[in-house]
């Protein structure tokens, strides 16, 4: 569960790093297409473990319908975030589904997905404290978890990024440290493969 959850705030972050300072100017950097698609390979390194984990497949974020997170390597599977609800999928099985409705995480980690998706500062800022800077067309980021909640699931968080997220570390209150790295990133309708509408 802690796992899935970091997982999905990394995946609004990666999408949309829009709780930057100095704001104005790395807002006016990042591009905000309706649709932004692309590959990442993860590596996590546990606390106590010499040998990483490395994951990798792709990413969907789909303005007003959410955000598909799909692991082709080593083991398929699929994280699909909407307003209200998680689905984690393996294959076409549901694996796991939280609503809202009877999960307060849910709510929390959706709030800070679509408030990144969406640009409200007000609401990450009341969550993160907030500490970038920018050098010529590239940005960094950090955010720290103001609730001790969310520093327990997702600990801190940097991006750097220009137009777009380039990568993203996360080292959580354990020491475990996970890296993810993005490429491919392509915009507009066609960005979308036929499979990935089908699970949106």
């Amino acid at each position: 569960m802690k796992r899935i959850l970091a997982s999905l705030i990394l995946a609004a972050a990666g999408a949309c790093a829009q709780a930057a300072a100095p704001l104005a100017q790395i807002q006016s950097m990042l591009a905000k297409p309706e649709q932004l698609c692309g590959r990442f390979e993860q590596t996590k390194q546990l606390a106590g473990m010499k040998k990483p984990l490395v994951s990798s497949g792709r990413f969907c974020v789909v303005a007003g319908k959410g955000v598909l997170w799909r692991t082709l390597k080593p083991f398929p599977n699929t994280l699909r975030l909407k307003r209200d609800e998680i689905v984690h999928m393996q294959g076409s099985r549901v694996s796991m589904r939280l609503e809202a409705s009877q999960e307060p995480t849910v709510r929390t980690i959706n709030g800070v997905l679509f408030a990144l998706l969406g640009g409200d500062l007000g609401q990450l800022e009341s969550l993160f404290e907030v500490d970038g800077s920018v050098a010529g067309d590239s940005w960094r980021v950090a955010l720290k978890a103001r609730n001790p909640a969310v520093v327990r699931t997702v600990g801190a968080i940097s991006l750097e990024g220009g137009a777009y997220v380039r990568s993203i570390r996360m080292v959580d209150e354990g020491g475990d440290r996970t890296e993810i790295v993005f490429s491919e990133l392509k915009t507009g309708a066609q960005a979308v493969l036929p499979e990935e509408t089908a699970l949106m």
